[in-house]
């Protein structure tokens, strides 16, 4: 019954093996003649990419000193995060906020094994990010039409042409390229997003090369059915192992979602300690996932992720400090009690 429960994928039985099954039998047999227990579907690891030094403080309106960015990024560093987005090579007229992006890639201290990433999405961009030594860069598209338009102004189309651009300098320069694709379950402008139109994007982006697809539920309104649909849709296109899922928590379903993906097979989750980044397109919500929550549940299902859940509060709490807020992690919230 457990491994029913918690397989039933599309009227299938996924393996986590790049298998699916029709049925509960043949799933089992596959599974114990493959050395792996029916009911450990999950991941033995996860890698997490934090992404609060970008995505959770560029909405920031008063400007975050360069030094406490750098002093962050290296705190997580030290918490063994292996992914820590950094900043973004965007033009500083749209967001003040990343101004300081030279500053901040040059004064942070660089773990060997950990990847900083930066946001580059435009050839401009990218070969800012170069001159900066950054070795892989992040582009940001969106599964509907309206969002890119008053997001990045222009198609979806446009975009991918864009991108085109990067990955293709990027490919000549020995850069990686990870994709992001918004709104995967819904937009505010457009509501209900296509789960295969998701899928489409994604496949763009991974076959012009693009190592990881993020999947982002950017004003957080997916539920367990939804994020379930989009990933058998996608999973048809892209490999759930070049996936990854960004979820916000503004209606409180983000662990629910993480778990379902987890389920699914997908190994990647993206988060931002403390809860970092709002959610602009629903007022007074919640934002990014908080990524001392995600490892708390990671740590709780016996997933290794390698990060250090006490230096991750701390890296939260000397960010809330400096913020002047409290944190929006519930772990981080109860264990400061206890």
């Amino acid at each position: 019954m457990a491994a029913a429960m918690m397989m039933r994928v599309c009227g299938t039985f996924s393996s986590g093996l790049g298998f699916r099954f029709r049925d509960l039998r043949s799933f089992v047999s596959a599974a114990k003649a493959a050395g792996v227990s029916p009911v450990k579907c999950l991941p033995e690891r996860v890698k997490i990419v934090e992404v609060g030094p970008r995505d959770g403080l560029q909405n920031e309106k008063t400007i975050v000193p360069a030094e406490v960015k750098i002093r962050l990024i290296d705190m997580l560093s030290e918490a063994g995060l292996p992914v820590i987005e950094a900043t973004s090579f965007v033009s500083p007229k749209w967001v003040p906020q990343m101004a300081d992006q030279m500053e901040v890639m040059q004064g942070i201290r660089k773990h060997p094994g950990v990847s900083y990433p930066v946001l580059a999405p435009n050839l401009k961009g990218f070969q800012a990010a170069v001159k900066a030594d950054a070795r892989e860069v992040a582009i940001f598209g969106a599964a509907s039409e309206l969002f890119s338009k008053k997001n990045i102004n222009c198609s979806i189309e446009e975009s991918l042409q864009r991108f085109e651009e990067v990955t293709r300098a990027a490919q000549e320069a020995g850069v990686l390229v990870r994709g992001y694709v918004s709104c995967v379950l819904g937009c505010p402008y457009e509501g209900k997003v296509s789960p295969e139109k998701v899928a489409q994007v994604a496949k763009r982006m991974y076959s012009m090369g693009c190592y990881e697809i993020s999947l982002g539920d950017t004003i957080g309104v997916g539920t367990p059915g939804s994020m379930r649909e989009m990933l058998c849709a996608v999973t048809k296109e892209v490999p759930v192992d070049a996936l990854a899922v960004h979820c916000h928590d503004t209606y409180g379903q983000a662990l629910a979602n993480i778990l379902v993906a987890l389920q699914m097979g997908v190994s990647v989750v993206d988060s931002s300690v403390a809860g970092l980044g709002g959610c602009p397109y629903a007022q007074g919500a919640s934002g990014n996932v908080a990524t001392e929550d995600v490892v708390y549940m990671l740590h709780g299902l016996g997933i290794q992720t390698g990060v250090d859940l006490q230096k991750l509060m701390d890296a939260g709490a000397f960010i809330c400090r400096s913020l002047n807020r409290r944190t929006s992690s519930k772990v981080a919230q109860a264990l400061c009690k206890l």
